[in-house]
């Protein structure tokens, strides 16, 4: 018990309370094996960029107590509290700043940078730890994705009495490899809007979000449906949001079985068509696309914001009786196979596809799809920074329009 206090006591110093943190020092007891492998995202933060990342956002503090409070963990019951505790606090630390109630540093209010590599540093500590008791690999697993989960706010969702309920999710930044200084603009929304309330036509509308990894095995293993299956038949409305092309928005008309294999942020490919972990409600058999249910002929022709909104019917197949992909611009045809949704055949599809054919295995018909953003931009002259005010204001922008397509679609509901 104590090292669960002590752990959770520095965690919520950390959340601003007027609680005493564990700092590192010369005495502070080291449980840590460097030579241990990381994961490919992980091996990222020995870059200079990630480091600039924590230190202006002052998000490099959550490792330097999180790190050596490992240590005092004395077995896997308590370290599975406490761990799960230091994710909630990232969380809500990362909405609390995006969302103007905490201190910035000298980054953009709204970046989720600081969150993506803080998160990475507390589980690359969790890769290195050598505990004081016997921890299998699978236990470690375990640990890893109890952060995972709550520090993506996948297991926080919730909502009061009187209010529409709304539930979006945001992604990771990715391709990294290009530019280490991107931001996802979709993330950058859902920690803008977790727990906000809007006002619709409809009424009031509570917004609560989630963050999922850009990584195809998390996929197949359920975490989308692990995460959208105790709400679907408690929301008014779901909205799957990633980034998408230059300049626009785009309402995904048909989501599509099938992974195109591109790398994810492990540079790990996967191709062929989407797995449903078993045990999940599915539809048999499985549709080659799934189409939206949200409102998007009222989306497309509200006036919602600066970038065009756009109604994408687009798909590519393989006809009925041909071998061929080809694109169809108006949607599927009868007995085609899929080979990319209106959003493409990555994993912004496929959170898509999972979600829409997780609405229609249970019954439902509630408003639900994907809204693509447009791509979050730097100023053309910045190659090194990682903000400048082009892409300060790309990112408010998009902010500002996601809230405005979400009202949008809430005050198309039965009040």
């Amino acid at each position: 018990m104590r090292a669960r206090t002590l752990l959770a006591a520095a965690l919520l110093g950390l959340a601003g309370t007027l609680v005493p943190t564990v700092t590192a020092s010369a005495q502070t007891p080291t449980c840590a094996d460097p030579t241990a492998p990381l994961t490919v995202e992980e091996q990222r933060l020995a870059l200079p960029k990630p480091a600039e990342v924590l230190s202006r956002s002052g998000f490099d503090r959550f490792e330097r107590v999180f790190t050596p409070s490992l240590c005092l963990l004395p077995n896997t019951r308590v370290a599975t509290a406490a761990i799960r505790a230091q994710g909630r606090v990232l969380w809500e630390t990362a909405v609390a700043r995006a969302q103007g109630r905490l201190p910035a540093g000298t980054l953009p209010v709204t970046d989720d940078r600081p969150l993506y590599w803080a998160r990475l540093q507390l589980t690359r500590a969790l890769r290195q730890w050598t505990p004081s008791f016997p921890l299998s690999p699978a236990d470690r697993a375990a640990l890893v994705d109890a952060l995972e989960r709550s520090s993506r706010g996948q297991d926080s969702i919730s909502y009061q009495p009187g209010v529409k309920r709304i539930l979006v999710s945001g992604f990771d930044p990715f391709q990294l490899d290009l530019d280490i200084r991107r931001s996802n603009p979709s993330g950058v929304t859902a920690l803008a809007l977790d727990g906000t309330v809007v006002d619709t036509a409809a009424g009031p509308a509570r917004i609560e979000t989630a963050m999922f990894p850009v990584m195809w095995d998390p996929f197949a293993a359920g975490v989308v449906e692990r995460t959208f299956q105790p709400w679907l038949g408690r929301i008014d409305m779901f909205t799957t949001v990633s980034q998408g092309r230059v300049g626009r928005f785009d309402v995904e008309r048909y989501n599509g079985r099938w992974r195109g294999g591109f790398p994810d942020n492990n540079n790990l490919s996967s191709t062929g068509v989407i797995p449903i972990p078993a045990g999940v409600p599915t539809v048999t058999p499985a549709p080659e696309f799934v189409p939206t249910t949200l409102p998007f002929a009222a989306i497309v022709a509200a006036p919602t914001g600066r970038f065009p909104v756009l109604d994408n019917t687009s798909v590519t197949e393989i006809p009925a009786g041909q071998t061929i992909p080809v694109v169809s611009p108006t949607g599927p045809t009868p007995g085609s196979l899929a080979r990319a949704g209106g959003g493409g055949n990555y994993l912004s599809n496929e959170i898509a596809y999972r979600t829409t054919l997780l609405r229609d295995a249970l019954g439902l018909t509630i408003p639900g799809g994907h809204l693509h953003t447009p791509v979050l931009q730097f100023d053309p002259a910045n190659t090194t920074e990682l903000t400048d005010p082009v892409f300060e204001t790309n990112q408010l922008d998009i902010i500002n329009q996601v809230r405005a397509v979400l009202v949008v679609a809430a005050g198309t509901l039965q009040p």
